[in-house]
């Protein structure tokens, strides 16, 4: 009998997302339950971005608003986050021993693609958080491997949190907005194409996407939002099966498919 490893893949949307979760945010709830409470969580964001992974390291994390021009009740929410330096520690500790150079860092709070998901997963802000940075500069495989390297700690009683979104293109959001608010086919076709990867386990495709996928580069003009992605598979390991939880489009261009993964 399969069991849910303590990771997840999950879509943060547009910080709108916040104040209208829908269908998704009920999914990721709903989800949440399934799950054992963890000694703490590990959260990846497409949203904090370093040259080298970082360990976010306070023990008080403040609520991060990384954007502008939205709805006033966004910048009132708190999301009110202790860190975990402990934890921050070992996962230190053990990168390093893997010759994967990291770093620390002692005031980093949470982004909004952090704290969106967390506030439907622990809406209490009852479990602590150790944010790590990521290289997008530096591609799938890296995120992947990244993954690997922190694996350990999904058996650990840590619930590693990816965050992201299968598709990300705001260039098309305005396109789109403009031109009436069609969904561009291109947008299913490559969440579509994910899945089927994701599930049959076609590490190799999924690591070359730019190159093998028509869709790969407009989904992704830059690649932050999907490589949180990678880091879940790596954590994963080899055999680990994903599945979908949700699957659905938001703001005409955001793919908000969410995954768990199984041994």
């Amino acid at each position: 009998m399969s069991r849910l490893k303590n990771i997840l893949f999950v879509p943060h949307g547009a910080p709108t997302f916040a104040l209208n979760p829908g269908a998704a945010g009920s999914a990721i709830s709903k989800i949440a339950k399934e799950f054992p409470t963890p000694r703490a969580v590990l959260c990846i964001s497409p949203h904090w971005e370093t040259s080298i992974p970082t360990l976010g390291i306070a023990r008080h994390l403040e609520t991060l608003y990384d954007f502008y021009g939205f709805d006033e009740r966004l910048y009132q929410i708190r999301y009110p986050a202790t860190g975990c330096p402990e934890l921050a520690s070992e996962i230190k500790e053990v990168l390093t021993s893997k010759d994967i150079e990291c770093e620390e860092d002692t005031i980093r709070g949470l982004d909004h693609g952090a704290w969106i998901p967390l506030r439907l997963i622990y809406p209490e802000a009852n479990v602590p958080i150790v944010p790590i940075s990521l290289q997008s500069h530096l591609g799938p495989m890296h995120a992947y491997n990244l993954g690997k390297a922190l694996g350990e700690f999904a058996e650990k009683n840590v619930l590693i949190l990816a965050s992201g979104n299968l598709t990300h293109n705001l260039s098309d959001y305005g396109l789109v907005r403009r031109q009436g608010g069609q969904t561009p086919e291109y947008v299913k076709e490559f969440a579509d194409w994910l899945n089927e990867k994701l599930i049959s386990g076609d590490i190799e495709s999924l690591l070359n996407y730019r190159k093998i996928n028509k869709n790969g580069v407009r989904a992704h003009p830059t690649e932050e939002h999907l490589l949180p992605l990678y880091v879940a598979l790596g954590a994963a390991g080899n055999h680990a099966r994903a599945s979908s939880f949700y699957r659905g489009i938001s703001d005409y261009v955001l793919a908000m498919d969410a995954y768990t993964f199984s041994r």
